[in-house]
């Protein structure tokens, strides 16, 4: 869609618009490809991983309580997916104390968390530093503005008027960048806590299933 701004009798179109923001534009552009990348690449696998079958505990729970645990653990083996792997690690330490079991279970956690947020700070820091270059591109653009005004001596509303609107275009472009950013990450992070609870409550499940083949 073509966006229009009216400047006087003419119109801007919106790319015409953005290449008036100087060489600081690119720098912004790449920070704002990084980001959808990013996002989309850890979106791709979050619910790759996370997405897990609704019978999966109750097949283990069959399995485990039937002594069948050779079973159960091929079963987790072949789930790619954070509360598999943890379950599978639980598995392969039944015999051992709950409180080993549920340690183990825990660092397995811990390492599939680490997994799930690779790269996900990427997404922070340009939403932290796409503003400031949006506004350095800004205070580059003033100060050369009125340094031509000064050498110059023209200095007319509408060369002031027309030099700042278009010196604010990066400014504009870096917050837009940085909330883009901000809300990928933020929605990132959403997906990261619903597997997260997957997982707690997989390892909850996994413990009582283990009480109950002790008292069984």
């Amino acid at each position: 869609m073509l966006f229009l701004l009216q400047v006087t009798d003419d119109k801007i179109s919106l790319l015409s618009l953005l290449q008036k923001g100087g060489w600081i534009m690119y720098p912004l552009y790449l920070l704002l490809v990084i980001a959808i990348f990013v996002f989309i690449e850890r979106l791709l696998a979050i619910k790759k991983v996370g997405t897990i079958d609704p019978k999966f505990m109750l097949i283990v729970k069959d399995n485990i309580l039937s002594g069948n645990i050779e079973a159960a653990k091929s079963m987790a083996k072949s789930v790619d997916s954070p509360v598999a792997k943890m379950i599978e690690k639980g598995i392969i330490r039944i015999g051992k104390p709950i409180d080993a079991i549920e340690k183990s279970m825990e660092n397995v956690g811990k390492l599939q968390m680490y997994s799930m947020e690779r790269n996900l700070n990427i997404l922070s820091l340009v939403a932290g530093i796409a503003p400031m270059f949006g506004f350095l591109g800004t205070i580059i653009g003033m100060v050369q503005l009125f340094y031509g005004i000064a050498s110059t001596g023209e200095y007319t509303l509408n060369t002031i008027a027309g030099g700042i609107y278009t010196k604010m275009i990066t400014s504009a472009t870096g917050l837009i960048i940085g909330l883009i950013a901000y809300v990928g990450h933020n929605y990132i992070s959403t997906q990261i806590d619903k597997v997260a609870n997957k997982m707690e409550t997989a390892s909850a499940d996994f413990l009582d299933i283990l009480q109950d083949s002790t008292h069984s």
